[in-house]
């Protein structure tokens, strides 16, 4: 027999019941919270054409693609990499409507090829936020408090937002002379915060060394608004290096009204690794995690590769970090409740399947079992089941010569093998499974 993790994919994995419900409680909390904030759910499609997303995606995206062909178009199919992009390409269809701003949310699984030894997942659980058809300030500022909110929704309010501007570096490598491949190394380094790497890079393609020294100091330039200081120096009266600095100020001055900026780092370095953002980005981080749990930022020109041009800005969670981090911090999901178990005597089949049906309808979750030997034997044998714990609940339902089924409610308390046993009628019997709170007794 192999072992069970050789049986399916890395990076893949089967989630079991306690785990799925952990994820769709989430999922449903955190979608029904950004309904509030106007942002209404899509589903995307898992495959699409890859002449189509394509340009919509960085080459380095575009490797990590699974990619198949279509026996019934001769195209080339490929699984969802990235929902941007597909976001982006139904936006510029006019599948969303043209009522802009639009606000759609998603929860979606991401596939990307990564090798075995870097450990990351092939796919991925994300819930998403995108913003179409504003280009501001407050635009930017919304999407970075709406993430703030939705951490601090499930559990996470000690988070670290680290917010840039791609133009800035962007800037700054354009006045390189640094050839394209070499750019998008730099922006690479930079991301990852590898100064030797970037160092290397800038010397071999002999960048001035007053670009060098600056370029350099980049990662390392976080902090509050006295990192924009530094910048405007550096900038000088450059519009194309002046222009993002004047964003991020007016986009920490919105948090900063909302009382949001303490969760903020402004950061000169942060670059997101897909190429379409061209704006403000943002990667949001926790102490307890080395790697960040999402992000996004701002793709102006991303719904343009499609078709028109439309102002856009997203951020997308990894619900796996999302879970670890709040694994590491103590906060444990709470599970789903126990089934109740409904025991009755086979004789009264059609009686226990009326009273399960009364109990769903009012929202119990029930579980129905028979009693083929003698009732009080089989009941022992049941009572002495290892899955039964603290908490656990059993209706009993029992013929009464004459009268009407008994019916009867066990109850396991924490500290106590025996269960607690009430005679109660349906009406009681429902109010005590939807009110009561099982513990010690």
């Amino acid at each position: 027999m192999k072992p069970a993790r050789s049986l399916i994919p890395i990076g893949t994995a089967t989630l079991l019941p306690h785990t799925v419900h952990s994820v769709r409680r989430l999922e449903e909390r955190l979608m029904d919270f950004v309904a509030k904030w106007g942002f209404q759910e899509i589903i995307l499609p898992t495959f699409e054409y890859l002449d189509v997303l394509s340009v919509g995606l960085s080459p380095e995206v575009l490797e990590k693609c699974y990619k198949f062909p279509d026996s019934a178009s001769g195209r080339v199919l490929v699984l969802r990499p990235d929902a941007t992009a597909q976001i982006a390409r139904m936006v510029a269809m006019g599948l969303g409507g043209n009522a802009f701003p639009l606000r759609f949310s998603y929860r979606t699984t991401v596939f990307r090829y990564e090798p075995e030894h870097r450990g990351r997942d092939r796919e991925v659980f994300q819930v998403g936020f995108e913003l179409m058809g504003q280009d501001s300030p407050e635009g930017d500022a919304e999407m970075v408090t709406l993430l703030v909110q939705v951490l601090d929704q499930v559990g996470l309010s000690s988070c670290k937002i680290s917010l840039g501007h791609v133009g800035f570096l962007a800037g700054l490598l354009s006045r390189s002379g640094l050839s394209t491949g070499g750019r998008r190394q730099a922006e690479i380094a930079v991301a990852r915060k590898d100064l030797p790497l970037l160092e290397d890079i800038l010397e071999k393609e002999r960048v001035p060394r007053s670009l060098v020294k600056a370029i350099l100091e980049v990662p390392g330039r976080c902090g509050t608004l006295d990192v924009l200081k530094w910048g405007r120096r550096v900038a000088g009266k450059v519009p194309a290096l002046l222009t993002p600095l004047v964003r991020l100020e007016q986009v920490y001055e919105v948090l900063k009204s909302k009382g949001i900026h303490e969760s903020v780092v402004l950061d000169l370095g942060e670059f997101r690794g897909f190429d379409y953002y061209d704006g403000v980005v943002f990667d949001v981080f926790t102490e307890s995690l080395g790697s960040e749990l999402g992000g996004g930022g701002r793709y102006n020109h991303l719904i343009g590769r499609f078709g028109r041009d439309t102002p856009a800005i997203g951020f997308g969670l990894d619900l796996d970090r999302v879970f670890s981090a709040l694994d590491r911090q103590g906060v444990t999901p709470q599970n789903g409740s126990e089934p109740v178990v409904l025991l009755a005597p086979s004789q009264l089949t059609g009686a226990s399947f009326s009273l399960a049906q009364s109990l769903r309808q009012a929202g119990v979750c029930v579980v129905e079992r028979r009693l083929e030997r003698g009732v009080k034997q089989s009941m022992r044998q049941f009572m002495r089941k290892p899955s039964l714990s603290a908490g656990s609940r059993i209706v009993f339902l029992d013929e009464v010569i004459g009268q009407a089924p008994a019916i009867s409610l066990l109850t396991f308390g924490r500290s106590s093998k025996v269960p607690r046993a009430q005679r109660l009628t349906l009406p009681q019997l429902i109010q005590e499974l939807q009110n009561s709170t099982y513990g010690d007794f």
